[in-house]
């Protein structure tokens, strides 16, 4: 699959929550065995005690064939993390021999943590604007506060803690200066404003019950949101916490079906059944796995930015990458108007024309020559509509838009120069964002070749990784772009 850049303000809490947590929104996921020294299956105690506890808790099976254990490889299985920074070094690991279609675990819906698990007496009293992953927290807090205490103590102890996680959210000015030239770092900056005011919405709430939520300050609801938004899961139920699943890493090397039977209250699957009464999961395996082979699943199509923005970690390549550029046009307003005028709404959204959604989507060009899609037709038609400098010029292209198929400045403009003038417009863009990418990369010195990393030095790396995957998506587009104006010019 390849690589993409988005360009335009991307909003990360107007995406849906669906696009978070997307582990449920598709149904089918990557799954694959890894094998590692560095494995050991249950390496203490409560590791090992805590699948009995789960199963006792929900007086139901969870899994006959896998184990937890401790890993020295995060969420990214691609590196090898020491255990003390590592965030989330838990990981699942095949106990027996599994052949490919057994079910290895299925979460009944009483051990799932979801916000209808809120006391009546908290939820009453939250503002309507409070969203479900704030919710969640709000139950983590408390139950937190709770510790031993805590029907959920198990679990709880096991997430990972303050100074574990490296979602940018918890960079420090320092750190996300490295990463100034992708929009993950307004990205960043917009979710922790989005955060704060979550956080000052519940505050009134924490206040009012001072014996369940005393001392709890912005960066501890912070850790606990962010707990939640990385390792929740889609259910019927809105988000669901589902212990024991959320200790599955991520990679991409298989497929595997998740599914899950709401009438018996666990997950199952079946060719046959309708998707809409699925809600919890069930991984399938999707090949043979030996004793010691760890389990992980993909946990979407997501670029380095989401992931690191979201999840705290990056992968070396990857081919999902992306890039986001916002664009800047003083007549866009009255474009926009008379865009708005002339099209039909179908128009407008099909163009992606919008004053609250100006992003597009670039694949990663395989070849500059070659047939490929190259440039996504939305965005050059944005580009033909932005070069534009009168209005004559966009009244045309409306009567020719609704003359033809309807789709505004989708074919070459009759002029060519000013064809070639758009499309230059989208490369001087790209190069100005390639320049800026290779003097941040520079100004992190050269790749550090040793496996022991401090957490300085791994989100140094992180960073590396964003910017890196993101100019070579640049690299690509830039090259299509410059071999199209080359073409047009020769005719």
């Amino acid at each position: 699959m390849p690589s993409s850049i988005r360009f335009g303000n991307l909003r990360w809490f107007q995406r849906p929550i669906v696009t978070i947590f997307n582990r449920l929104s598709i149904t089918k996921l990557k799954l694959s065995k890894f094998s590692s020294p560095e494995a050991s299956c249950c390496s203490d105690e409560d590791l090992c005690d805590f699948l009995p506890w789960l199963e006792r808790k929900a007086g139901a099976e969870i899994s006959s064939v896998l184990s937890i254990g401790k890993s020295a490889y995060g969420r990214d299985i691609g590196i090898v993390l020491p255990f003390d920074i590592c965030h989330d070094c838990r990981s699942l690991f095949a106990s027996k021999s599994i052949q490919t279609g057994d079910c290895m675990l299925k979460v009944p819906y009483s051990v799932q943590i979801a916000p209808d698990n809120l006391l009546p007496e908290i939820n009453s009293l939250l503002p309507d604007e409070v969203g479900n992953v704030a919710k969640l927290a709000i139950i983590i807090l408390a139950e937190q506060k709770l510790g031993q205490q805590s029907e959920w103590a198990p679990y709880i102890s096991h997430l990972p803690r303050p100074g574990e996680i490296h979602n940018t959210i918890f960079w420090s000015e320092m750190e996300l200066e490295m990463i100034k030239t992708s929009l993950v770092y307004q990205e960043t900056i917009k979710k922790n404003l989005h955060i704060e005011n979550e956080f000052l919405a519940v505050k009134p709430i924490f206040d009012y019950f001072p014996e369940t939520f005393d001392g709890i300050r912005f960066d501890g609801f912070r850790h606990a949101y962010a707990l939640v938004e990385s390792r929740a899961w889609i259910s019927t139920r809105g988000v669901s916490l589902i212990p024991f699943a959320d200790f599955l890493n991520h990679d991409g090397s298989a497929e595997a079906i998740v599914l899950s039977d709401e009438g018996k209250k666990h997950s199952e699957v079946s060719a046959s059944t309708p998707l809409s009464i699925y809600y919890c999961p069930c991984v399938i395996a999707d090949r043979e796995y030996e004793p010691g082979d760890q389990v992980v699943i993909r946990y979407g199509k997501f670029s380095n930015g989401t992931l690191l923005l979201d999840f705290g970690f990056t992968l070396r390549h990857n081919i999902y990458d992306e890039v986001n550029i916002p664009h800047h046009d003083p007549l866009w307003p009255k474009k926009l108007e008379l865009l708005q005028l002339h099209c039909t709404p179908a128009i407008e959204n099909d163009n992606g024309f919008s004053s609250s959604q100006d992003s597009f989507k670039i694949k990663e060009v395989k070849s500059a020559k070659g047939r490929g899609r190259g440039i996504p037709q939305s965005l050059r038609a944005f580009a033909r509509v932005l070069c534009l400098t009168s209005f004559e010029e966009l009244s045309d292209l409306a009567v020719e838009a609704a003359q033809s198929d309807g789709r505004l400045a989708r074919h070459p403009l009759k002029n060519k120069s000013r064809e070639i003038e758009a499309h230059r417009f989208l490369l001087a863009q790209i190069s100005r964002l390639m320049e800026e990418h290779s003097v941040s990369i520079e100004s992190m010195g050269p790749p550090s070749s040793s496996v022991s990393f401090d957490k300085a030095a791994l989100r140094r790396r992180m960073a590396r990784d964003l910017l890196t995957g993101e100019l070579r998506v640049l690299k690509s587009a830039s090259d299509w772009l410059e071999n199209y104006c080359a073409t047009l010019s020769e005719c």
